[in-house]
């Protein structure tokens, strides 16, 4: 549930741009929540011809959305894969690699310095004492270096985050997903689920939680946990006999490739804070409202998260920490030649017909 605050924290953190494919803005606000756990990353230029856009909702602390937001778009690019032009093989391994790499006494510093301020200082001073090299970490070649030192056996993180991302290259949009963060595209005003909400009483998900030898109580894994997916929470995540994606909780994510056309107007990405107080079809139709009137993408979204802002914590709904990202395609380009590498994905229609979370209304063309 979480520790409110007395009043709410209304600053917001906003940012606009473009280039010559997308218009994007966004914002977050801590609200009610005593911590901001959230994080976000946006890239309009990751390549030449790429962009990614990512929302990582933290719970148990804020570490492993910040280790994602730093990390998974970095990943995504070194996997060779990527290289290829296989974008889901390299986004997918880069949500599973991120779990690897915040194992072990190089996993441990990079979370303690993302941490608070104790951390923050423990880690920086075993990073000098015990990194394997004495030039920058961070800019190094990513062979992720084993480090001896006095956490080497760390097991990971108990906190966790969300991820869903978004990456557009030429009219290709491929999302990627684990947990209840979400991708909603509109489509001549209509709201589309690109992402499914990964809950632990959706039938694939407790079939694999109660075969690894979870539970589910009170819609929550263990009793505690209420996402089926997630990066991190590795307590969830440690049968031996088991690969990553059989784990009781797992960061495999869902993937989902469109093909955009002339009618796709913009996506919006944004985790549960936005999602429980507004439906995808309610999001698009107050986007497309206040487009009318506001060219400001991030003003936009500024306008989402006071909506949904409770007046009080009374209820619950409205209390959570927000961040939301609108992603306006400026122009759809016809593709050169067919990407042949792609996986074969149904378009947001079809899609939509597949999402057994999905709310009523946000799913078929009225």
């Amino acid at each position: 549930m979480g520790i409110y605050l007395s009043t709410p924290k209304t600053e917001k953190f906003s940012e606009d741009g473009e280039n010559d494919r997308v218009r994007y803005g966004l914002s977050s606000m801590q609200g009610w929540r005593a911590t901001m756990e959230d994080a976000h990353a946006a890239y309009p230029d990751l390549d030449a011809s790429t962009s990614f856009f990512g929302v990582y909702d933290g719970h148990g602390g804020k570490v492993v959305a910040k280790f994602c937001a730093k990390y998974l778009h970095r990943q995504v690019l070194k996997n060779e894969a990527y290289a290829a032009g296989d974008i889901g093989t390299s986004v997918q391994k880069a949500f599973f690699r991120m779990d690897e790499m915040m194992r072990g006494q190089r996993g441990w510093r990079e979370l303690a310095v993302l941490g608070d301020k104790i951390n923050k200082f423990t880690g920086m001073i075993e990073g000098l004492i015990w990194s394997p090299r004495s030039s920058e970490g961070n800019d190094q070649a990513d062979d992720w270096a084993f480090e001896e030192g006095p956490h080497s056996d760390f097991t990971g993180p108990t906190s966790g985050s969300t991820a869903c991302v978004a990456i557009l290259r030429n009219n290709q949009l491929l999302v990627a997903n684990a947990g209840d963060s979400r991708c909603v595209i509109s489509r001549k005003g209509q709201a589309y689920n690109l992402s499914r909400d990964h809950k632990p009483d959706l039938e694939l998900e407790k079939e694999r939680i109660l075969k690894a030898g979870g539970f589910i109580h009170a819609g929550r894994v263990n009793g505690s946990l209420n996402l089926a997916r997630a990066i991190g929470d590795m307590e969830f995540k440690q049968n031996k006999f088991l690969p990553a994606e059989k784990q009781i909780v797992t960061a495999s994510p869902d993937i989902n490739t469109v093909e955009l056309c002339d009618d796709d107007e913009f996506i919006v990405l944004a985790c549960d804070g936005i999602w429980d107080c507004m439906s995808s079809q309610q999001v698009v139709d107050y986007v497309h409202e206040q487009l009318v009137s506001e060219s400001k993408l991030s003003v936009v979204c500024e306008r989402v998260l006071d909506r949904c802002l409770a007046p009080t914590t009374a209820g619950g709904e409205g209390c959570d920490n927000m961040t939301m990202i609108i992603v306006q395609f400026v122009q759809l380009k016809k593709p050169l030649q067919s990407a042949g590498s792609a996986d074969e994905r149904p378009s947001p229609t079809e899609e939509a017909g597949t999402g057994s979370d999905s709310k009523a209304g946000e799913s078929e063309p009225k």
